[in-house]
């Protein structure tokens, strides 16, 4: 699929409409060939992803950074304002800008973007775009976007029409969905029935029985999202809950967690989905029917991403049952009469109050762990160093006593906050 999209980018003229599986590498697919096709000694935007939502927008820029290409990167988003994106992006200085629709229009009326140098438009998961109200906001930005000589639409199920606001020229659709098995042979499919219509025994139950693989429960609303999560805790289960509710650093805060294996449950709406870079998701756990087939598609495309395996189940009430468009084979799964304990994560995360701007780097985080918190590497997860901060995971049973043994400890001869880091960090 990669290689198809970057000929098609880069050895023809046409715009190109990539629909691809969940989980295929589609980010990559449009940005190994747009870097080919930009200036990266210019200081203007040239190119401008539109996707639904910041986190979206926040991986794609951070696929962007990690290919050490020369060029820069920039997520735009709201929930923050707008003026203090405008004052980094003049520190920046991006080449490229993932923005969702409205924050775009924004900064293009207001004349922090300059239009005139945009001539490359990708917009990605344009179907959910579309889906989540968008489309006056994408056609507001489009009709601002004057001098778009190619344009990129990808998305992971087939929209039935293009609309004609997007003004694709001469277009060519690559498609890679499998119409006829549109969930991965790689998932197995499991039933499992609930004697009660309140199905939260049966959850906690199943996911005790999933050991310290990790899990997705979706439901289809934010305040069911709530409840079962605060059913789970009650429970003892390490978890992270995620839906449009939550404000940017707890959403962030969630996933971050969940992704390094610091909970290895995630409940969440179908905002998790769709768009979140979330390797290695074991299970897939339908508490809620999913609302439609593409609903169905996007849940279980979280797991068995490229060549893994994975598992996905139906937990179904006493009225419940399966819906037409899972045309799967399925099995059934029991729930034992005596079940495991709880499980626990293997990692818990720390939060550091230094980053980039005091010079820290990952070497320096596991160094200051080694040296003052007596780990070892191979007890050291994955580290992000942002600029006034730093995550890093590190095994749970020696959580306590790290903190214990860092207090008061220096970092480059800094004195620093070290604590664990919670969803309502």
């Amino acid at each position: 699929m990669q290689e198809a999209v970057t000929d098609k980018m880069l050895h023809t003229h046409h715009d190109v409409v990539v629909l691809s599986p969940t989980g295929s590498g589609k980010t990559l697919a449009y940005l190994l060939p747009l870097v080919q096709s930009l200036d990266p000694q210019s200081d203007l935007v040239q190119a401008v992803v539109i996707v639904p939502g910041r986190e979206l927008a926040l991986q794609s820029a951070t696929v962007l950074a990690d290919m050490r290409c020369g060029l820069r990167g920039m997520a735009v988003y709201g929930g923050r304002p707008a003026m203090d994106e405008h004052r980094q992006m003049r520190s920046v200085r991006p080449h490229v800008l993932f923005a969702t629709p409205g924050r775009l229009n924004d900064h293009l009326e207001k004349g922090n973007v300059d239009a005139g140098s945009i001539t490359w438009l990708i917009i990605d998961e344009f179907d959910k775009c579309l889906a989540m109200g968008f489309q006056a906001e994408m056609q507001q930005a489009v009709s601002l976007l004057r001098a778009v000589r190619r344009r990129v639409l990808l998305s992971a199920t087939d929209a039935e029409a293009i609309p004609r606001f997007v003004n694709m020229q001469r277009s060519v659709r690559l498609s890679f969905l499998d119409d006829e098995a549109p969930v991965s042979p790689r998932v197995a499919t499991y039933v499992v029935k609930s004697g009660e219509k309140d199905k939260l025994p049966a959850l906690g139950a199943l996911l005790r029985c999933l050991g310290q693989g990790s899990s997705i429960v979706f439901l289809n609303y934010r305040d069911s999202v709530e409840r079962t999560a605060a059913y789970l805790r009650s429970e003892g289960f390490a978890l992270s809950l995620f839906h449009g509710g939550l404000d940017q650093e707890q959403r962030e805060a969630a996933l971050y967690l969940f992704r390094n294996a610091s909970v290895n449950v995630l409940v969440s709406t179908d905002l998790g989905s769709r768009g979140l870079d979330i390797p290695e998701v074991d299970n897939i756990i339908h508490y809620h029917l999913p609302l439609g087939s593409d609903e169905y598609v996007h849940r279980v495309g979280r797991t068995a991403r490229w060549q893994s395996a994975g598992n996905t189940f139906f937990l179904l009430g006493p009225e419940e049952h399966l819906p037409e468009y899972v045309d799967v084979e399925t099995d059934d799964y029991t729930l034992p009469a005596e079940l495991p304990a709880v499980p626990q994560p293997r990692m818990a995360t720390l939060y550091i109050g230094r980053g980039r701007k005091d010079k820290i780097s990952k070497g320096d985080v596991v160094g200051f762990l080694c040296k003052n918190g007596g780990l070892t590497a191979a007890e050291i997860g994955r580290i992000d160093v942002y600029e006034r901060y730093t995550y890093v995971a590190v095994a749970r049973s020696r959580s306590t006593q790290v903190l214990k043994l860092v207090r008061n400890a220096k970092i480059k001869g800094q004195r620093t906050v070290v604590e664990p880091l919670g969803q309502d960090k």
